[in-house]
């Protein structure tokens, strides 16, 4: 005989600590799933009541009381609203059991918590530190829906084969998987893969349910899942897109003395995105929750005419609506007619408010205040940085007296090496393009004049530049961005020492100076605004090197790095 379960997967974006909302939205869509969906099961992501990562809140002594207030209310509910007293609830959430904190996932029915699972395997590395806060949890949980044996793992747990080996020898027949996995380009596909490989050694459809939403630097892109017991997908959510998915189990044996067995029937699958659309929704998500989940009523930032600005403003334009943001043109006498009329343009083309507020008045106050100071010096940076500066100090005050979030445009090539002003360009809250090469850039600006006009074609074709000396260009003082690109992902992200990156063909005085560079602005990024993570090593909690250092002093003078 052959019956059907209705797993929802419940793909969604709460807001980390606010325990509060993030239960009411578990009964919420414990409701709409039974009414619309005709569930049997909904599950949600890792953490769902603190939301992933709580961090430090999970030390606050008063953590557990609101935890087991939440689980009590969701149990109530559970056992006295009509359309929900046959659906199991599976989430999860932080918990203590005697002296030891877990990483949980629960059960909940007919107003009962009947089972749980403490997660086994915790991340301690790029941007994950379970073990700061967690034990290990070391037991499968094998949990009985009306005669079928479900397993329940976390995040991690199915990255690992232990975990999925001992709910098998205990005889599960289906896998939920609950997770907080955040986005980084060309992740989803590779989930995939680990789901392949854990159905295959179970012989055991799987179903994964991911966070969605963006907190602080971390971008969660959704993509929940079902696979079959050999790995196919059957069912998949789509990217960075809050709502309910139906998986429907089928299961054969129940009521015979046979084999008990059962399978994902096929179902809705959302498309693949390519590289630079995953990105893009990335950014946007990422700007969007920032930006809402932290009460502002909107952004500023400043548009140059250059690219990286163009693609910031049209990425926020997607976030929030061009009634939100703010856009000041602060032109100086080194600033080009070209970006003057390419700024205006794209302000006209998206719509956003516009100011142009030209900031030579302001230098020479500071100029004549400092003459003094300056006597008897040349020319250099100095003065360049000081046109930074003013552009920050406007920024700010607009800032302030708006209630607007200021953005800053700077790319992770730019960060990698130290070309941005500290006090100046670095002024902001947020940095949407920190954890965005240089060339992407490029490719997310064509990418997003696919979907409609946005960025004027000039501003892509035209060579770089910061426009703080006369006819300057970014190549004065850097490589080409393709080499200088593929040089920083070798040594940040692969950890390739400077010799290495010489034996990919480079040349070996420029890989030098570019890796110099990287070590000795570690200090400026420690004073750059957080920003939206979309690789797999991000300047933030992937990569903590000391400010104060003398490898690089020491590899110097050993002629090698």
């Amino acid at each position: 005989m052959t019956q059907f379960l209705n797993v929802v997967m419940a793909q969604l974006n709460p807001l980390v600590g606010d325990i509060y909302a993030n239960t009411q939205l578990v009964m919420d869509k414990s409701i709409e799933a039974s009414r619309e969906l005709k569930a049997d099961v909904i599950v949600f992501s890792e953490l769902m009541l603190t939301a992933y990562p709580p961090e430090d809140l999970l030390l606050r002594p008063s953590m557990e009381l609101r935890i087991a207030e939440a689980l009590n209310n969701i149990k109530r509910f559970s056992k006295e609203t009509p359309e929900v007293q046959e659906l199991y609830i599976v989430l999860g959430y932080p918990a203590v059991r005697g002296d030891h904190l877990y990483n949980m996932a629960g059960v909940i029915h007919q107003g009962e918590l009947i089972a749980e699972y403490a997660k086994q395997c915790l991340p301690n590395y790029q941007v994950f530190d379970e073990k700061r806060y967690f034990d290990e949890g070391s037991e499968a949980c094998i949990f009985d829906i009306n005669g079928l044996p479900v397993a329940l793992t976390v995040c991690e747990d199915i990255w690992e084969p232990g975990p999925t080996q001992q709910a098998t020898d205990q005889g599960a027949k289906l896998m939920l998987n609950l997770n907080a996995s955040p986005f980084h380009v060309g992740k989803a596909g590779r989930r995939q893969q680990v789901l392949k490989e854990r159905a295959l050694q179970s012989n055991m459809p799987i179903i994964y349910t991911n966070q969605l939403g963006g907190q602080d630097e971390l971008i969660f892109d959704g993509g929940s899942m079902a696979v079959s017991s050999d790995g196919t997908l059957q069912s998949s959510a789509p990217l960075f897109e809050e709502g309910l998915y139906l998986a429907v189990v089928e299961i054969e044996g129940l009521s015979t003395a046979g084999d008990l067995s059962c399978s994902i029937k096929p179902g809705e699958i959302a498309p693949t995105l390519s590289e630079q659309a995953s990105a893009y929704q990335a950014l946007v998500l990422g700007v969007r929750d920032y930006v809402n989940k932290n009460h502002f009523a909107g952004i500023a930032l400043g548009l140059s005419g250059g690219i990286d600005s163009g693609l910031t403003i049209a990425i926020a334009v997607d976030a929030l609506g061009k009634d939100r943001v703010h856009a000041v043109m602060m032109p100086f006498k080194y600033t080009s007619q070209m970006s003057l009329d390419d700024a205006a343009e794209q302000a006209e083309m998206l719509g956003v408010k516009y100011s142009v507020i030209p900031i030579e008045p302001i230098y020479n106050t500071y100029m004549a205040a400092l003459e003094e100071e300056f006597s008897g010096t040349e020319r250099d940076t100095t003065e360049e940085n000081l046109q930074a500066r003013c552009r920050g100090v406007i920024m700010m005050a607009i800032s302030n007296k708006k209630r607007l979030m200021v953005l800053t445009t700077g790319n992770k090539s730019e960060m990698a090496v130290g070309y941005a002003t500290l006090y100046g360009d670095m002024v902001g809250g947020y940095g949407v393009l920190k954890d965005t090469y240089k060339t992407l850039v490029f490719e997310l600006a064509r990418y997003r004049n696919t979907l409609s006009p946005a960025i004027p074609v000039r501003v892509i074709e035209r060579p770089p530049s910061a426009e703080l000396a006369p006819d300057q260009k970014d190549t004065d003082s850097l490589p080409d961005y393709d080499q200088l690109d593929e040089m920083l992902e070798l040594y940040i992200e692969h950890d390739y020492s400077a010799d290495a990156i010489v034996a990919e063909g480079f040349d070996k005085e420029t890989v030098y100076r570019v890796v110099r560079l990287v070590d000795l602005n570690e200090y400026k990024r420690r004073q750059a605004p957080m920003g939206a993570r979309i690789t797999p090593r991000g300047f933030g909690r992937d990569r903590r090197y000391p400010t104060t250092s003398g490898w690089a002093i020491a590899d110097k003078l050993e002629g090698k790095r």
